[in-house]
Parts: structure tokens; C-alpha cells; sequence
């Protein structure tokens, strides 16, 4: 069995059953398994989850759309984020 997102603890055979139970792209899969979500956001799963689904599709993974990573629009240092607002 081997685990393709491990920071949600998903391997292949659960992508494969859900590309069977009708996920057809990346964000299907991201809403079904939380793939992608976790604290890599996706930079070692997305990958090779896209490799798994162009094979069980029959499609290029160039065909694909990949996602996007979204970071914020302005940094927020992680002092601001861990401050006690009891002050």
C-alpha cells in the first residue's frame, strides 16, 4: 500500500476508489479525501495523485489541471499568529 498523501494519511488504493466512485479531477479528490490539505498543501502529494488519476482515466496528465497554491496576499509573521491577545 503506498501512501501518496501523508499528511493526511491517504494511499493509493483509497484514490483509485474514489476516481472509481466518480471523482474525475484533482479538486474532486481534494473535496473527497482532503488530499492536498494538509500542511505541505499538496507540494509532495498533487503530483503523483495526478499521475494516478490520468492513468485510471486514460487521460495526459498534461490534460489535467493542476492546482495552484494560494498564498496570502501579504505575509503574516508568526509571532502575529502565536501572540496572546490578553495583553
Amino acid at each position: 500500500m503506498n501512501i501518496i498523501c501523508r499528511c493526511e494519511d491517504i494511499n493509493e488504493k483509497e484514490i483509485i476508489a474514489a476516481i472509481h466512485d466518480g471523482c474525475h479531477t484533482l479538486d474532486d479528490l481534494k473535496r473527497m479525501l482532503r488530499l492536498g490539505m494538509g500542511p505541505c498543501q499538496g507540494r509532495t502529494c498533487l503530483l503523483l495523485a495526478a499521475r494516478i488519476l490520468a492513468r485510471e482515466t486514460d487521460q495526459c496528465i498534461e490534460d489535467l489541471s493542476l492546482q495552484t497554491s494560494r498564498p496570502p496576499v501579504i505575509p503574516v509573521p508568526l509571532g502575529i499568529l502565536t501572540r496572546d491577545t490578553h495583553d
